[in-house]
C-alpha cells in the first residue's frame, strides 16, 4: 500500500520575507515563480491587434474577450499566474442579473470615454510582500445588474468640459447592495499557493451569488509559433472530487484543489478548452465544440452541453452557488500544488483548518514584520497604512508582458496572414524586440503595457522593498532584446520610436545608492548599466540635436498635451521646435552620467575620462540654454525658460507658457565635491585645463567660497533659480495645496495664445481632466499635479540645499514673508503631496474627491486609489485610477515628512 505523506511533516521551517528574498536571489527557491502577473486587460491592446488600420480598441473588444482566445497574454479578475503566464487562475462572478459573467474588468475604450479610456470598476490592492508570499486584493461587485450600457451611453453623451460618469454615480452601490470579494493568496512553499476567496454580502437582505474560481492554460498551441518553448498542448484532468491534475511541457506537473461549498460538499467542476468560439464571432467552424465562453453559456444560458463531459480540458472552474444572509461571509479555499512530487501527497487533508489557516496567518505576520522594518518608526499609523497600500499596489501592477514584434508583424504559421499594411505600419523598425518578461506596468487596466520613463520612477520605491527586482528591471530595458541597436530605449507599444524623457540613468544611480552602503554597493550593476546608457546618450545627441548646438528637440517627452502642438508631429510652416524641457532633460542625463562615472572612477580610474566627457557636455548645454541675445531658451524679461520655434523665413516665436517645461531646467543640479575631485587626479587635471581654457562657459559654474574644487553644476544659476522659484512657490501660480502644478494657474485668466498660418492655438489652465483631444484626452499636463516631476523637484531642492545650506533661503509661499532653507521647501512639497491620501478631520481623503462613501462607510474608508495625476485645485484623483507605479513615490514623501517631524520634535524637546 502506498504511504501518504501528511502535510504537517512537510511544513516549511520558519522563514521571514527577508529570507525568501535572499533565497529567490540565490535561486535556491523560486519564490517569485507565482505572482499577480495576470493582466487586467488583454483585449484592446496593440499586441492583440491584427487589423489593417491599427484600431486596436475596436479590433478586439471587451464583448469579444469572453469568447476569443488571446494570442499574447491573458487577463482575469483578482488572479495570479506563473512568470510566463502559462497556468493562470482568476475569479468569475455572477450576481444572477448580469447578461455576462464577470470574468474581467470592464471599462471604456478611447472613443467611448469623454476623457479617453477608463476602467469602470472598483477594486483595491490591499497588501503584498515582494515575493508575493502573501497577497490580498478586494473587488466590489454590485448585486443589481452591472450598468454596462449606461456607463457607455452617458460618458459618450458628456463632453470634455463635463466630469466622467463613474460607477459610483450610477447608484450601483446604493443601499449597500453589493458584495465584497476578497482574494488572499499565501505561499506555503515556493511551489504551493493557498487561496482564500471571501465573499461578503454587504446588503441587509439575503442574496445569491455564483462564484467560479477558474484555472486555465494560456493558449500557446493553436498559432504554430516557435518561441513559446513548448509544442504540446497542455491538459487539465479531473482526479477526484474537487481536484485536478495539470500537465504542461515546461512546468512541473501540478495539482489544483477546490475546497468545500456552503454545504460541506466539493463543488461541481466544469471543463472546457481555452479556444475561440469562431462560430459565434466569425461564422466558421470551431476547432472543438468546447470553447472559451462555455462557463458563461452554462451558468447564464443554461447550456449544459457547452461544457466538456469527460472531465478534461485546458480550462476548469469550480461551481459555487452561495446564499448569503445580511452581512454574511463565506470563504472558498483553493490550493495550487506545483511541486514536482505533488502526486506523492494523494490523500492529504489539503484544507485542514489547523494547517491551512495557520499558513495564511503566518504569511500575514511575515508581511507585518517585513513592513515594520521598511517603514520608518516615525510614521503615524495612518501614514503607515497609506504607505503599505501604495507598496502593495506597486507590487500588484507587475504583469507578464509578451510581444515579439517580428512574429507579430509577419503573423503566425497556422493563422491567416495579417494585412500587408502591417509591414509598413506600427513598430516596423523594432523587429529585434522580443518581450516575454514580468514587467512593472503603470496600470494593468488602462496602461497594461510598459512606458520606460514610468518604469524608471516605479523602481525608486521598488528599490526600497525589492532591490534585486528594481535592478533587474532597469537592466532589462538596456538588454539587446529591448534596446534598439542604435541605442534608443523603446517608449511604449503604441509607438516604440516615440521619445520618453531620459530618466533611466537617474533611476539606475538612485537604486544603486539606496541598495547598500558606500563601499559595499553593486558596482557591477552600475558599470553594466553605464555602458549601455552611453549608447542611449549617444543616440540622443545624434538624433535630437539637429543643429549640433546642444539645444534638443525631444518631441513628445511624455508630457502629452502640455505644449501648443502635438510635439511628436511636424510643426506648422516647417518650424523647428527647440525644447526647454528636452534640452534640460539632456542636461539632467549628463549630470546623472557624470555622477555615475565619478562613483565608478573611485574604484576604476579608467572612468575618469568618461566623467570628463559628461562634465564638458553638461557645461556646453548650460551655455546653450542660458545664451543671451535670444540664442538660448532663457527669457530675461519674464525670468523663465521657454520653448522656441525657429523659422527660416520669419522671426522666431517664443512660447511664453509658464509650464513644467520651464521648471525642468531646475532638475539638473549636482554638487562637485572637493574630496571626490582630489581622489581622481586624471579628472582633476582635465578639470583644471577646462577652467583655465574655457572661461567662456566655465563662468556658468558656481564655486563655493573658500574651496578650490567645490562647485555647483546646474542649469539654473543663482539668478535664474531665484526668479524661477518665485513662480514655483507662488500659490497663484504653480504651488498648490497638494503639490506643484504642471501649468501655472496664471493661465486660467490669461490663456496662452499663438497665431500661425491663420490658425489660433491656445493653452489654458485646466486643473483636472483634459479638455484637449491631444493623446485621446485621457491625460492632462495643463494644470494637474503629477508625482514624478514633483519628486524630481524635491530631490533637486535637496541638492541645491546641500551646496548652499543656510546661505540661501527663499520665500515660501511667495509673498508670505516666510523664508526657509531649500531642504525645508522640499519637505513642504512632500507634505502637500502626502496630504492627497491622508484623511482630514472628517475622514476625507482629497484623492477621492466628493465621493462620500469613502469617508462615511466603514467598508470603504480604508481603501485608497493611487491615481495617475491629481486636480491642481482640489487634489481629486484623475486619469488611470491604479497608476501606482510612479504615484507610489508617495511612500518616499511620507518618510521624508515623518523624519522632518521627528527631527523638529527632537529639537524642541
Amino acid at each position: 500500500m502506498k504511504s501518504v505523506k501528511t502535510w504537517p511533516v512537510l511544513m516549511e521551517e520558519k522563514a521571514s520575507e527577508i529570507d525568501r528574498l535572499k533565497e529567490d536571489e540565490e535561486r535556491s527557491h523560486n519564490w517569485k515563480r507565482w505572482g499577480p502577473y495576470l493582466s487586467e486587460r488583454q483585449w484592446g491592446t496593440v499586441r492583440e491587434d491584427y487589423s489593417a488600420d491599427g484600431d486596436c480598441w475596436n479590433y478586439f473588444t471587451h464583448d469579444q474577450s469572453r469568447s476569443r482566445a488571446y494570442r499574447w497574454g491573458e487577463d482575469g479578475l483578482l488572479g495570479f499566474c506563473d512568470r510566463q503566464c502559462r497556468l493562470c487562475f482568476g475569479l468569475s462572478l455572477w450576481n444572477g442579473k448580469d447578461a455576462i459573467l464577470k470574468e474581467r474588468m470592464f471599462g471604456l475604450i478611447n472613443s467611448e470615454g469623454n476623457h479617453g479610456e477608463d476602467v469602470k470598476e472598483l477594486y483595491y490592492y490591499q497588501d503584498s510582500t515582494p515575493t508575493h508570499s502573501y497577497m490580498k486584493s478586494l473587488y466590489k461587485y454590485p448585486q443589481n445588474e452591472f450598468p454596462y450600457t449606461s456607463l457607455v451611453e452617458e460618458n459618450q453623451r458628456r463632453g470634455v468640459e463635463h466630469p466622467e460618469y463613474e460607477l459610483l454615480d450610477t447608484g450601483a452601490f446604493a443601499d449597500n447592495k453589493y458584495y465584497d470579494v476578497t482574494a488572499e493568496y499565501a505561499k506555503r512553499s515556493a511551489e504551493e499557493v493557498l487561496g482564500v476567496i471571501t465573499v461578503t454580502n454587504r446588503s441587509d437582505e439575503h442574496s445569491q451569488i455564483t462564484v467560479l474560481p477558474t484555472l486555465w492554460y494560456r493558449n500557446t498551441w493553436i498559432w504554430g509559433c516557435k518561441h513559446e518553448g513548448c509544442t504540446m498542448k497542455p491538459s487539465i484532468k479531473q482526479l477526484g472530487e474537487g481536484v485536478v491534475h495539470c500537465k504542461h511541457e515546461t512546468l512541473p506537473k501540478s495539482r489544483f484543489y477546490w475546497g468545500p461549498d456552503q454545504n460541506g460538499k466539493q463543488p461541481k467542476l466544469l471543463f472546457t478548452e481555452n479556444e475561440t468560439n469562431s462560430q459565434k464571432l466569425f461564422g466558421v467552424d470551431n476547432y472543438t465544440p468546447y470553447v472559451k465562453d462555455a462557463f458563461h453559456r452554462y451558468v447564464i444560458n443554461h447550456e449544459n452541453d457547452a461544457v466538456q463531459p469527460d472531465g478534461r480540458g485546458t480550462k476548469v472552474a469550480g461551481l459555487y452557488v452561495l446564499n448569503l444572509g445580511p452581512g454574511e461571509s463565506f470563504k472558498i479555499k483553493i490550493k495550487l500544488d506545483n511541486r514536482s512530487n505533488c502526486d506523492e501527497f494523494e490523500g492529504e487533508d489539503v484544507f485542514s483548518e489547523k494547517i491551512f489557516d495557520q499558513v495564511v496567518k503566518e504569511r500575514i505576520c511575515d508581511a507585518d514584520e517585513f513592513y515594520s522594518k521598511v517603514l520608518s518608526e516615525y510614521l503615524t499609523e495612518e501614514e503607515k497604512h497609506v504607505s503599505r497600500q501604495a507598496f502593495a499596489s506597486l507590487l500588484f501592477t507587475k504583469q507578464f508582458y509578451h510581444y515579439v514584434v517580428k512574429d507579430w508583424l509577419a503573423g503566425d504559421p497556422d493563422m491567416p496572414a495579417p494585412p500587408q499594411s502591417r509591414l509598413d505600419g506600427r513598430n516596423t523598425d523594432w523587429k529585434h524586440l522580443f518581450n516575454r518578461d514580468v514587467i512593472s506596468m503603470p496600470d494593468k487596466w488602462e496602461y497594461p503595457w510598459y512606458a520606460t520613463w514610468d518604469l524608471a520612477f516605479h523602481m525608486l520605491p521598488m528599490g526600497r522593498i525589492d532591490p534585486k527586482f528594481a535592478k533587474d528591471q532597469l537592466m532589462l530595458f538596456l538588454r539587446e532584446w529591448f534596446m534598439s541597436p542604435n541605442g534608443q530605449i523603446p517608449a511604449y507599444e503604441f509607438n516604440f520610436s516615440d521619445v520618453n524623457p531620459p530618466v533611466h540613468a537617474l533611476a539606475v544611480f538612485s537604486v544603486f545608492k539606496m541598495t547598500g552602503h558606500k563601499g559595499n554597493r553593486d558596482n557591477m550593476f552600475l558599470a553594466r548599466c553605464f555602458q549601455k546608457l552611453i549608447l542611449n546618450f549617444t543616440w540622443w545627441v545624434n538624433r535630437k540635436d539637429p543643429n549640433g548646438h546642444n539645444i534638443f528637440s525631444g518631441g513628445f517627452l511624455g508630457l502629452d498635451n502640455i505644449g501648443v502642438f502635438d510635439r511628436s508631429q511636424p510643426l506648422p510652416k516647417n518650424g523647428q521646435l527647440e525644447q526647454a524641457d528636452g534640452t534640460a532633460w539632456m542636461g539632467f542625463f549628463s549630470l546623472a552620467m557624470l555622477g555615475i562615472a565619478l562613483d565608478l572612477a573611485l574604484e576604476d580610474p579608467s572612468y575618469e575620462d568618461m566623467a570628463s566627457k559628461f562634465f564638458e557636455h553638461f557645461v556646453a548645454i548650460v551655455d546653450a540654454m542660458n545664451a543671451l541675445g535670444g540664442h538660448g531658451l532663457w527669457h530675461e524679461e519674464d525670468g523663465f525658460y521657454y520653448d522656441k520655434i525657429r523659422f527660416e523665413d520669419q522671426e522666431d516665436v517664443t512660447c511664453r507658457i509658464r509650464s513644467m517645461v520651464g521648471l525642468i531646467p531646475l532638475f539638473s543640479v549636482l554638487v562637485l565635491e572637493e574630496e571626490v575631485v582630489n581622489k581622481l587626479p586624471g579628472f582633476k587635471k582635465r578639470l583644471d585645463w577646462f577652467l583655465k581654457n574655457r572661461k567662456d562657459i566655465s563662468e556658468n559654474m558656481v564655486k563655493k567660497p573658500g574651496s578650490e574644487y567645490n562647485y555647483l553644476l546646474s542649469i539654473a544659476g543663482p539668478k535664474h533659480f531665484e526668479r524661477i522659484s518665485k513662480y514655483m512657490f507662488d500659490e497663484e501660480e504653480f504651488l498648490s495645496e497638494y503639490g506643484i502644478r504642471s501649468l501655472s494657474r496664471y493661465h486660467k485668466e490669461h490663456p496662452f495664445e499663438m497665431c500661425l498660418d491663420g490658425q489660433t492655438y491656445r493653452v489654458p489652465y485646466t486643473s483636472g481632466e483634459s479638455k484637449s483631444n491631444l493623446f485621446g484626452g485621457n491625460s492632462n499636463w495643463r494644470g494637474p499635479i503629477w508625482f514624478p516631476v514633483n519628486y524630481v523637484i524635491m530631490k533637486a531642492l535637496e541638492r541645491y540645499d546641500f551646496f548652499y545650506g543656510d546661505s540661501l533661503k527663499v520665500e515660501f509661499p511667495t509673498g508670505s514673508g516666510n523664508y526657509m532653507r531649500l531642504k525645508d521647501t522640499s519637505v513642504e512639497i512632500a507634505s502637500r503631496l502626502s496630504k492627497l491620501f491622508l484623511p482630514d478631520g472628517e475622514g476625507k481623503r482629497p484623492c477621492h474627491g466628493n465621493d462620500e462613501i469613502y469617508w462615511k462607510n466603514e467598508h470603504w474608508k480604508d481603501e485608497i486609489l493611487f491615481y495617475e495625476f491629481f486636480d491642481g485645485c482640489t487634489g481629486r484623483g484623475c486619469g488611470a485610477s491604479h497608476q501606482t507605479g510612479w504615484t507610489a513615490l508617495v511612500t518616499d514623501c511620507l518618510q521624508q515628512v515623518a523624519r522632518a517631524r521627528a527631527s523638529k520634535d527632537a529639537e524642541t524637546s
